[in-house]
């Protein structure tokens, strides 16, 4: 990966009880990057976002972050050093209104005054949400919470933002509009991401680089140009039959040696 990364993965391990989901991954973002983490349901593409932003401590390995070792920091620590994550599933919080979800996000910061500056960005990108600043985040749309998620962890000003597929029980068009938003505040913003994907096509649309995950290991990785390239990832994520039987014995065999 090109650029000095801000975020640092190496040789991480993480377990629940006896299982190893994750077996010794390394991974980098480079700060202003939107990497993706390609791979299929129990991949331990969640457990990475997990295991980064606290909520999981690895057994092996280390995490850098902003210059730090962030290896074993308790999640609200890790949250305001400047990681914002948005898990899998949305989790609003569903008796709050849409703007106490918002202010939720806030709360790490000490700017108060920028906070209300912050709400109307947030409403510049996500315009549905304006129109239900008072409704109980329990009566949103799916893709109007995820939006909601989305923007909560803008509003911590994140250098990080880890999305656990935002994609999931969505609509192609809302997750047209919703990536789109995506690759906005990582253009005009500037917003590192670290965004996990069942999804290949869209990610790959919107990543400049990204990891494909398998049994909890990496087993493939690469700027977008050389992913999109691949027979492998055509096939296996992108749907695209191959012109000949030579790639898939290539990428099991890669899958061994890995």
């Amino acid at each position: 990966m090109s650029g000095a990364p801000i975020l640092s993965v190496r040789n991480m391990e993480t377990f629940y009880g006896p299982v190893m989901a994750v077996r010794g991954i390394s991974l980098e973002v480079a700060e202003g990057a939107l990497v993706t983490v390609l791979g299929g349901n129990g991949a331990g593409k969640t457990t990475i976002l997990k295991t980064i932003c606290g909520a999981l401590e690895p057994r092996k390995g280390s995490i850098r972050f902003a210059g730090e070792d962030i290896t074993g920091w308790l999640p609200d620590r890790v949250a305001r050093f400047g990681v914002g994550h948005v898990p899998e599933g949305r989790e609003v919080f569903p008796l709050l209104s849409v703007r106490e979800n918002l202010e939720i996000g806030a709360f790490a910061r000490r700017d108060r005054s920028a906070i209300s500056d912050d709400l109307e960005r947030v409403f510049e990108y996500f315009p549905d949400l304006k129109a239900k600043i008072g409704e109980q985040a329990a009566y949103l749309s799916g893709g109007q919470q995820q939006m909601l998620a989305i923007g909560r962890s803008l509003m911590m000003r994140p250098k990080l933002m880890l999305l656990d597929e935002p994609s999931l029980g969505l609509s192609p068009i809302l997750v047209s509009e919703i990536f789109d938003i995506l690759a906005r505040l990582n253009a005009e913003e500037g917003v590192t991401m670290l965004l996990v994907e069942q999804n290949a096509n869209v990610a790959l649309n919107i990543a400049s680089a990204g990891y494909v995950i398998e049994v909890g290991r990496v087993v493939f990785e690469g700027d977008r140009e050389t992913l999109l390239a691949s027979e492998d990832i055509q096939e296996f994520y992108l749907g695209r039959k191959r012109a000949s039987e030579r790639g898939k014995r290539r990428w099991k065999q890669r899958k061994t040696w890995r």
